[in-house]
């Protein structure tokens, strides 16, 4: 089985797919299948339906104990006396059997995820496979330094000092549910490049992806215990695996209020810690910038994955000369936006990925529309099955309003007017976040003016929302702590230990 042509709809959901929704989902502890501890199940649900469409195990402290202790005697086994070409030979295993696999895992993302299946195909699963193929290359590059020292005790002595790079231990990956097996992947991968081993807890929404990648694991080769996962609540299975003691390190992509908790508990044992989390950024589009761009900006900045993700351009800052024209043609794209299921790549706006969170964004778009904002399209609710919600672009904004202020993660965007661009900065930095950002212009020197004084992780000029598998990306103040991708993902998952060797 290979992956359809991304712009393809499904006309008929694979026997493949129809089979494991139909069978009991199992989380993956060693590598038995297994139900939790308790024999309850969570409902996952079709966004686009609202129909229930499987069960997993609602997994407890008990499941996550186990799990953790399978990771750590697989620490301790097999996957520690692999030479690093065969961890690298294993992972580029474990890429080819993403792909070969692919219209399997993208079908099963949008059914359950809800995005459009041209995303699940390129991102889900595509630019998973070559993310664990980059992080293969890694396994064997990892490396020490010699040190010269200056110890002087006792006088005339020699000494010969240098760094090893080990890997840090068992590894808690908590993923969201708006990229799940890509998410998940970006957790894995360096993991396993640096000889970890993991235990997941993906979104209790979206666990579906990450329990069939954990099955590919073991059919990659990788020995048991070397990847688990445990479906279930946050609260439950996701407290536990985070205060687990025999978990040394913690990655979390999610929510900032959700990765305070994480930060705070992971301080009591003092675990290591990376956390990617909301964002509000802002897209600054100056009188000068290419207008045919406005397409690309909108589309991928603001509407891209129907505006659940966390770098989506939700704060439009345009300069007073293009100001109308950037409001009309907004506008303009999105009333012609198709509403529908993620199974037609036609339809550009796909549900929220629940009920819970289709009334998170009804209810930030009313408070907008109570605090004074003006809406330009006057939506409405959706009125039918599922969970979407109508697409709302909203001006006559002040940055005090929460929908300036507080994440949407959804189809909502605000469009603010400047003259001097230097209020267009401090407006841009006005939030507690700092992920993402973009700048629209076609003058250098405005671009090298700029980028500098805007506090976010990454800052795109005239794209937005493109991150890199070698291109670090992570937060400014409550958008995260630590960088994923590139080598710099990889200290998150290695120790570095000093040797000093006194010579004769």
């Amino acid at each position: 089985m290979q992956i359809a042509r991304p712009d393809t709809a499904v006309e008929e959901i694979l026997p493949s797919v129809a089979g494991f929704l139909e069978s009991p989902v199992m989380m993956v502890i060693g590598n038995e299948k297994v139900a939790s501890d308790t024999s309850e199940t969570l409902a996952v649900f079709n966004p686009a339906t609202g129909q229930k469409i499987a069960e997993v195990p609602k997994g407890n402290a008990q499941d996550i104990d186990k799990a953790v202790r399978a990771a750590r005697g697989a620490l301790k086994g097999e996957w520690s006396r692999m030479r690093p070409a065969d961890r690298q030979r294993v992972m580029l295993k474990l890429a080819d059997l993403i792909e070969a696999n692919g219209e399997e895992l993208a079908q099963l993302e949008t059914l359950n995820n809800g995005k459009s299946v041209m995303l699940s195909r390129m991102i889900e699963v595509g630019a998973s496979a070559d993310y664990m193929r980059y992080m293969a290359g890694w396994a064997t590059k990892i490396e020490g330094s010699t040190i010269d020292v200056s110890i002087s005790v006792p006088p005339g002595a020699k000494y010969h000092a240098y760094t090893r790079k080990e890997p840090v231990g068992v590894v808690g990956a908590i993923t969201p549910w708006n990229f799940p097996l890509n998410m998940a992947v970006w957790k894995i991968a360096p993991a396993l490049a640096c000889g970890c081993t993991v235990v997941i807890k993906p979104a209790e929404e979206t666990p579906l992806t990450t329990v069939r990648l954990v099955e590919l694991c073991l059919e990659a080769g990788l020995p048991p215990g070397v990847v688990n996962v445990v479906t279930g609540t946050g609260e439950e299975a996701g407290a536990a695996l985070t205060a687990h003691p025999g978990v040394q390190k913690l990655a979390f992509t999610g929510s900032t209020e959700v990765g305070k908790l994480i930060g705070v508990q992971a301080m009591q044992d003092m675990k290591r810690v990376t956390l990617e989390l909301g964002g509000k950024a802002p897209m600054i589009m100056f009188d000068d910038m290419d207008m045919d761009q406005l397409g690309v900006a909108a589309g991928i900045g603001v509407f891209f994955n129907s505006g659940q993700t966390c770098c989506a351009g939700t704060r439009i800052y345009a300069q007073k000369g293009i100001f109308d024209k950037v409001c009309d043609f907004l506008a303009d794209m999105t009333r012609s936006l198709s509403i529908g299921s993620g199974l037609d790549p036609a339809n550009q706006i796909n549900p929220m990925v629940s009920a819970k969170h289709q009334s998170h964004v009804n209810a930030c778009i009313a408070r907008g529309l109570a605090q004074g904002a003006k809406p330009l399209l006057n939506s409405g609710s959706y009125e039918g099955p599922g969970f979407f919600v109508r697409p709302e672009i909203f001006t006559a904004v002040d940055q005090k309003m929460s929908i300036m202020q507080d994440e949407v993660f959804g189809p909502v965007v605000t469009v603010t007017p400047f003259k001097d661009p230097d209020d267009a900065i401090v407006m841009a930095n006005d939030t507690r976040f700092g992920l993402g950002a973009s700048i629209w212009t076609t003058n250098l020197n405005t671009m090298h003016k700029y980028v500098p004084q805007i506090e976010a992780g990454t800052v795109w000029v005239n794209a937005h929302n493109l991150p890199d598998q070698n291109m670090p990306f992570g937060g400014y103040k409550q958008s995260g702590i630590g960088r994923e991708h590139g080598r710099a993902a990889l200290d998150n998952y290695l120790e570095t230990k000093s040797v000093c060797i006194a010579l004769g």
